[in-house]
């Protein structure tokens, strides 16, 4: 037996006005396609709900057996429209904010959420830690709607992004490193070091960190293998190599036996606020609008 949702309103209206053509009225019916519709209901259940005369319609056994379930299953299903619409109206109103490493950068994020909700007071932000075996922080898989990443990505077709920063890589040392007392080192110094590389995963991100554009040709010789902060300065300390990073996300390492010193020889690096080319949410939009405005890149 597959009773739907409309037969059981339709059943319940003639219930209720005990009258064909008054419940075809009020659900906005023809009387026939009323009428044809509780016939095949009745077939369904298998008994009649309706005494029908000429004078008029009485609901039998059966019918007043199921009238109060009806009714009951019709009350649950608004509700359960009604939970659909509001999550619905949630989710056009929920942002996840993706990112591998807090932005930080002189109150970055209070500054883009302050003018962004200036526009749309009721949006949630809702901020999400990817850890770095996923460079588009979220974006790749669906389940972040924007994320601050760092360029260069892997399949930069896949996104669209703002440059909120653009900063000069520094190098990480234990402070027990032979190179920790200086104030700056020539990349050149650094060829021979174990350097600290992200997973292969990250592609042309890992390639980034590792400086391989400015090697000449010579392979690095990676370490370890880093994929969150907390991992990266655990292996800092514990003299596994060195690794590059840019100059905003120095105040993550430096705790405590990690020094940060500038690199001459490198390009700088450039972090971004991406979202998912052709996605035009139009709040997708406002949040980059409002993190380019909040950080100009010149």
């Amino acid at each position: 037996m597959d009773v739907h949702g409309r037969d059981l309103r339709y059943f319940a209206a003639v219930a209720q006005e005990l009258h064909f053509t008054r419940a075809a009225e009020l659900l906005f019916v023809s009387q026939p396609a009323l009428s044809k519709q509780i016939r095949m209901l009745e077939r369904a259940l298998g008994a009649p709900l309706f005494d029908r005369d000429h004078r008029e319609v009485r609901l039998t056994a059966v019918g007043t057996a199921l009238l109060p379930h009806a009714r009951r299953m019709l009350e649950q299903w608004t509700e359960a429209e009604r939970a659909v619409a509001a999550a619905k109206a949630a989710a056009r109103t929920r942002l996840v904010i993706g990112m591998s490493t807090g932005p930080g950068r002189n109150g970055m994020l209070p500054a883009i959420r302050s003018r962004f909700t200036a526009d749309h007071p009721d949006a949630q932000l809702v901020l999400r830690q990817v850890d770095w075996t996923d460079p588009s922080a979220g974006l790749a898989d669906g389940s972040s709607d924007v994320a601050f990443v760092w360029l260069p990505q892997p399949e930069p077709e896949r996104l669209g992004w703002v440059v909120v920063a653009q900063e000069p890589r520094l190098v990480a040392l234990p402070e027990s490193h032979p190179l920790a007392g200086r104030e700056s080192v020539d990349f050149a110094e650094l060829l021979d070091q174990p350097f600290l590389a992200l997973p292969p995963t990250a592609g042309v991100l890992r390639d980034h960190w590792l400086a391989t554009d400015e090697r000449g040709g010579r392979e690095p010789l990676v370490g370890a293998e880093i994929s969150g902060v907390d991992e990266t300065y655990e292996a800092l300390v514990g003299g596994q190599g060195v690794c590059l990073l840019g100059a905003g996300n120095a105040p993550l390492l430096t705790r405590g036996g990690v020094v940060t010193l500038p690199v001459r020889g490198l390009s700088p690096s450039r972090f971004a606020l991406a979202w998912r080319a052709g996605d035009t949410r139009p709040m997708v939009h406002a949040y980059a609008k409002a993190a380019q405005a909040a950080h100009p890149c010149r």
